[in-house]
């Protein structure tokens, strides 16, 4: 059940920021028979051996001790006949392997593990593909490195903005960008020429631009021609987009055109830095806000423009292997009604939702950016809120949305962990 409480540990350093993250406790599984006793198999340097389980092999290599299941070892097989190089693809029909499947022979060597099944065939794997593959290499691995930050951590790191011809027409421009971005969430791009359609292609050099109910590209002003706290001249308090899609948009592109008046900065917080705060201060909030699902929802019926989404997910998501936040769906515009919480569990939520909010609206993690005509702004909607303050006079604003799996795509290509 989303509503059981989970055993949070918190637990070694995590990632090369040196920021903790917590880990799910599990518990013993049932004890299986251990037929064959433990075999060193390599010099004491690489400290590796195995033991034969009644379902599993157990590998010791280096600082990891991996159970590695038989049939999961049968299904990744990486011989020619499973397994094809040249697209990356498995051809061994996954639904053929027996589930009862037990090698007749186990071998390995200073790098390798061999496997001779029932049938003669035999199964390779390198020790650090395994290492690195297996559960307990996974769990011990953060998908995404970040460097949390309030406002003085980003302003101390100086992070340059990157030149918008060295952007489109060079790969180490676009390479810096992408690791800012990866790194902080939000990314800089000068010199762009104020227009929709220069920054429809600053857009499209690291993603498809992702069509929504708003369009591909939009002009934002203050004409309330939507159905939206946006589209005025009022304060927006901080908040990620499209909450009440099922999947958030992952990136959006700002860029200011024109400000013909006062007021306006955006407001920029980074919600992990937050998030990990409530779990340093109080790990059973952020457990609630991790599991128990809310609704948002948006409903407009404004001129043409006739709208009803919903979107399903609790506030912070987590990977279950190593427990790494990868997603925030904050705001409090958009949030339904509370209807998907017994009464139990609907309290605690909402003190675990004040402390989240509180560390969101603690000054010292705003950062305060006035955009000007020029200078393109990227950020990460599934990490870092968004907001502004009032403003007068005429102010107009164009973007679009971005499909996060294409700016990830476009990253790993260039050799970025993303």
């Amino acid at each position: 059940m989303w509503c059981q409480r989970l055993v949070w540990l918190l637990q070694g350093q995590r990632g090369s920021t040196g920021h903790r993250w917590p880990w799910l406790s599990r518990g013993p599984g049932p004890v299986l028979a251990a037929p064959a006793r433990c075999h060193p198999t390599a010099p004491a340097s690489t400290q590796c051996a195995w033991q034969l389980h009644q379902d599993h092999l157990e590998l010791s290599y280096g600082s990891t001790v991996m159970r590695l299941d038989f049939v999961w070892l049968r299904d990744h097989c990486r011989s020619a006949s499973c397994y094809n190089t040249k697209t990356n693809q498995r051809s061994l029909d996954t639904a053929s392997v027996d589930l009862a499947i037990r090698p007749q022979a186990v071998r390995v060597d200073e790098t390798t593990l061999f496997l001779t099944w029932p049938d003669g065939h035999v199964t390779r794997y390198g020790l650090e593909w395994l290492a690195r593959n297996s559960y307990e290499g996974q769990k011990q691995q953060v998908m995404h490195p970040r460097i949390l930050w309030n406002a003085e951590i980003y302003r101390q790191a100086q992070v340059p903005s990157v030149d918008c011809r060295r952007f489109l027409e060079t790969d180490e421009g676009l390479k810096e960008f992408l690791q800012n971005f990866l790194l902080y969430g939000i990314a800089f791009v000068e010199n762009v020429t104020p227009t929709k359609e220069d920054t429809e292609i600053l857009a499209k050099r690291i993603s498809i631009i992702r069509e929504t109910i708003y369009g591909r590209m939009w002009y934002f002003t203050s004409d309330f021609s939507r159905a939206d706290t946006a589209y005025t001249k009022l304060a927006l308090d901080r908040h990620t987009d499209t909450t009440y899609f099922q999947e958030p948009c992952g990136i959006q592109v700002f860029h200011c055109l024109k400000h013909e008046g006062t007021g306006g900065r955006t407001l920029l917080v980074d919600g992990f830095h937050a998030a990990e705060q409530v779990l340093r201060q109080a790990p059973e909030h952020f457990e609630l806000l991790a599991k128990v699902p809310l609704k948002h929802e948006y409903v407009e019926n404004v001129g043409g423009c006739h709208n009803h989404m919903i979107g399903v997910g609790p506030v912070l998501n987590v990977y279950p292997w190593n427990n790494e936040l990868y997603l925030i769906r904050y705001n409090n515009y958009d949030r339904a009604v509370i209807n998907t919480v017994p009464h139990d569990v609907v309290r605690r939520w909402y003190r675990a939702h004040r402390a989240l909010t509180a560390e969101l609206r603690r000054p010292d993690n705003e950062l305060w950016v006035k955009l000007k005509p020029g200078k393109a702004l990227f950020v990460d909607n599934w990490r870092v809120l968004h907001g502004r303050e009032a403003f007068t006079g005429y102010r107009q604003l164009c973007g679009c949305y971005l499909t996060r799996d294409d700016v990830l795509n476009t990253a790993r290509l260039l050799g970025l962990q993303a």
